[in-house]
């Protein structure tokens, strides 16, 4: 595969939330006939260190052996973790494979998460991240850290994935008015990832003058873009409306701006996006 390629970016770690990324990346490159990438990142600290004690005084060439034996360990370990994880690819590979994808390219990479996938931003039009993963695994967390690391790193959108993925049949847009949900409109109108789907166009929040024009505006982009949508002007608390709207729409799909200057600034970080994401228990498209 070509490093220039725009490709569908699945970042999986040992979660059960890897098969929920690998299903949405899969149906993200499908749609899109963009290749697939299914990332492992293996951290250090995902090696434990040996139980033995290494305490109290020890004359030199028994430090030499314990060096020795210690480096060896380690090097078993690694062997270890990247077969674990060479298995764990390949079954997710062939996930992929049976959804339709035709060869989905596996790596694994030592490193830091966000210096990774920073890294790889230029080949990237979508990255695909669970909501959740290991350090939030045995927690109430809904918003896994890594989301929120990676909204504030990555330049791209990032597809954050629930619990039990499925194909989305509604789409909503949570727009605003501002630069970065103009620019997902356009984005939504030329991708084929939405063709063919219901698109509910939402703007809601504080009243504004020109929120009527601004709501044509994006209607006419995306009916240009050859998309089914409909349109809703609803003032008031966004986040309650939002939310209300994804229930009495049955919307399983949610796209929207993140950590901007916008209006839904709020949204993405602090308590409000948790609430929000939690009441949605929905894939949720965040536009940078």
């Amino acid at each position: 595969m070509q490093e220039d390629e725009d490709k569908i970016l699945a970042c999986v770690d040992r979660s059960h939330f890897a098969d929920y990324v690998t299903d949405a990346a899969a149906w993200a490159a499908r749609r899109t006939s963009a290749p697939l990438e299914l990332l492992h990142i293996i951290t250090r600290h995902t090696e434990t260190a040996s139980g033995s004690d290494r305490s109290g005084a020890i004359g030199f060439n028994a430090q030499q052996h314990l060096l020795t034996k210690l480096s060896e360990q380690d090097e078993a370990r690694s062997k270890a973790t990247r077969e674990e994880g060479r298995l764990f690819l390949n079954r997710l590979r062939e996930r992929a494979i049976a959804i339709g994808v035709p060869a989905p390219d596996v790596r694994q990479r030592y490193g830091d998460l966000e210096e990774v996938l920073v890294e790889q931003q230029p080949g990237v039009r979508l990255f695909v991240l669970g909501r959740r993963g290991e350090s939030a695994e045995t927690t109430q967390r809904d918003l896994g850290r890594n989301v929120e690391r990676m909204v504030r790193a990555l330049k791209k959108p990032i597809l954050a994935v629930t619990q039990g993925f499925q194909e989305p049949s509604r789409v909503m847009i949570a727009y605003d008015g501002g630069s970065m949900t103009r620019r997902g409109v356009e984005m939504v109108a030329a991708s084929p990832l939405f063709r063919g789907l219901p698109i509910h166009l939402l703007m809601s929040g504080e009243p504004r003058k020109d929120g009527p024009r601004q709501l044509e505006w994006a209607k006419t982009t995306l009916d240009e873009g050859g998309l089914e949508v409909e349109a809703a002007l609803i003032p008031g608390d966004a986040e309650s409306i939002i939310a209300r709207s994804i229930q009495e729409q049955a919307i399983d799909m949610l796209i929207m701006g993140a950590y901007s200057h916008s209006p839904l600034r709020s949204l993405v970080f602090g308590s409000k996006t948790s609430d929000l994401l939690r009441s949605a228990r929905i894939p949720t498209l965040l536009l940078r």
